[in-house]
């Protein structure tokens, strides 16, 4: 398990609960012919304050990642110290962009199912083009935030949710 800035931690049940709605999410964008992200953004008491998918088939919108959207929803609804409380759970590792809106929205935590080097290798391992921006850590641009991941079993099972993505169903 990579950590960011601030060291690790042990995992609670309710941060696996969160895992497991964002791998739910990212299912439900799949069916959708979106690509298999799903995020949840979670206050510093545990409660989840907002939930997102993938919509850049159905949005047109290649910008319509899920940590964007809830990085967005957080600065515009959360106080500076609501915020740098708050954790965006999600079912892959931010991409450059969304770690740049996660980094100035100044919000306190990335936990991930799936890193970014993870996707890169399964991408390239399905026949897919590589991303059109680098392959770069979360905490490598979002500088002050605790990153997490990758976490198992939920990498494992996005892993699967690729192939399935890439025409490769195990």
């Amino acid at each position: 398990m990579r950590t960011g800035n601030r060291g690790s931690r042990e995992l609670s049940p309710a941060d696996h609960q969160h895992l497991r709605r964002c791998v739910e999410l990212a299912e439900a964008a799949l069916a959708d012919e979106d690509g298999p992200f799903g995020s949840v953004l979670v206050a510093a008491d545990g409660t989840m304050l907002a939930e997102d998918r993938n919509r850049e088939h159905t949005s047109g919108d290649p910008t319509a990642h899920p940590e964007f959207a809830l990085a967005r929803w957080a600065a515009l609804r959360l106080t500076p110290h609501q915020r740098r409380g708050a954790v965006v759970y999600t079912s892959g590792e931010h991409c450059p962009m969304c770690s740049a809106a996660h980094g100035w929205a100044r919000i306190g935590g990335i936990v991930y199912a799936a890193s970014a080097s993870q996707l890169a290798g399964w991408r390239a391992g399905s026949g897919l083009p590589a991303a059109p921006v680098a392959v770069l850590a979360a905490d490598d641009i979002a500088l002050t935030v605790e990153v997490i991941g990758p976490v198992s079993p939920y990498d494992e099972q996005m892993r699967l949710l690729h192939a399935r993505a890439a025409g490769a169903e195990p």
